[in-house]
């Protein structure tokens, strides 16, 4: 479909009449709407007869061009539906030192947990059409990168972008889980989703995990735990000699998280571990809203723009050649 977003400026249309019709008639030579720099090629040097005070075809021409630019017309296609369920999930993910322990066996190679994280989560964010997904990360502290949104793209580039150290080198759980409460305040139909991912215990933060729990317990929103670590040592990996491969984890502290608020926990030695909350989240009924509908619009006022400026350029060469061949 096509519309105008400013169409009430086509009333400027008479305005080229009404300012001839207003200006005194001893003054018609120099009543014609110009364009100042038509002066210097010689535009406003022909003399002008007192019948002669109006607009000549071309420029009322121009002058419709340049309004009809103005009022920005533009094509609207066809609605699309956006998706009207779904699912309400925030990440939570741990960037404290500990996650660059290179004991995740991943494409046939060890890598540190971060990346297996990375890559494992980036597939499934992928996967969460028609779900909103927000974004938290923590060390020291906690902070929001990603609102609740359906820009799965962004959520993912931010999870990618993101490096050790960023927030601290510590774990801050309790914040964490904190902020995600926060986050989900006034979103009660929802199935207010947090997926919190850890490899550590909690070493810092302004939040006891227990004071989290509570606030978690009592906006019923449901935690799903990933522990992430190996149980097998790698003392003798160039990356990691005398690591600790998991066994700061705070097992219990996840577990207890997870089972007072509806939610699972599950350990993450590999990749096949991670991925086994896909068919969890899956099973979760989505939350039905409001449908909603997006017309792509696309701007066209670029075609009188330029269509008006050919005309102007062609009248002004015109002029210029006119003048170039009377005699001096």
């Amino acid at each position: 479909m096509f519309e105008f977003s400013w169409p009430w400026l086509f009333l400027l249309l008479p305005l080229p009449l009404l300012l001839l019709l207003l200006k005194p008639a001893a003054s018609n030579a120099s009543t014609r709407l110009r364009i100042p720099s038509f002066a210097k090629h010689n535009l406003t040097s022909q003399s002008i007869e007192p019948h002669a005070r109006r607009l000549n075809p071309l420029e009322w021409v121009i002058w419709l061009l340049l309004v009809t630019a103005a009022a920005n017309p533009t094509w609207l296609d066809e609605p699309i539906s956006l998706p009207n369920e779904g699912r309400d999930i925030m990440l939570a993910v741990d960037l404290s030192g500990s996650m660059t322990e290179q004991d995740m066996a991943y494409n046939g190679q060890y890598v540190d947990r971060l990346t297996m994280v990375k890559a494992v989560l980036s597939d499934f964010i992928e996967q969460r059409q028609g779900d909103r997904l927000g974004l938290i990360l923590f060390g020291d502290t906690a902070f929001l990168q990603t609102p609740l949104t359906r820009d799965v793209k962004t959520v993912s580039k931010m999870l990618n972008e993101a490096q050790i150290g960023l927030v601290g080198r510590a774990t801050a759980i309790g914040d964490a889980l904190g902020l995600s409460v926060k986050r989900f305040a006034n979103k009660d139909e929802s199935n207010r989703i947090v997926v919190l991912l850890t490899d550590g215990q909690n070493t810092a933060g302004n939040l006891n995990p227990e004071d989290a729990l509570l606030l978690a317990r009592e906006e019923g929103i449901k935690v799903y735990t990933i522990g992430v670590g190996s149980d097998n040592p790698r003392g003798f990996s160039l990356f990691n000699v005398g690591g600790s491969s998991g066994s700061n984890l705070d097992e219990s502290l996840l577990k207890k998280i997870a089972e007072q608020t509806g939610g699972l926990y599950f350990r993450a030695k590999d990749v096949a571990g991670l991925q086994q909350i896909y068919a969890e989240l899956d099973k979760l009924e989505p939350i039905s809203a409001d449908e909603q509908t997006f017309r792509p619009q696309s701007s066209l006022f670029y075609y009188p723009l330029l269509i008006a400026i050919l005309l102007i350029s062609l009248k002004v060469m015109l002029s210029t050649l006119r003048t170039l061949k009377e005699p001096n």
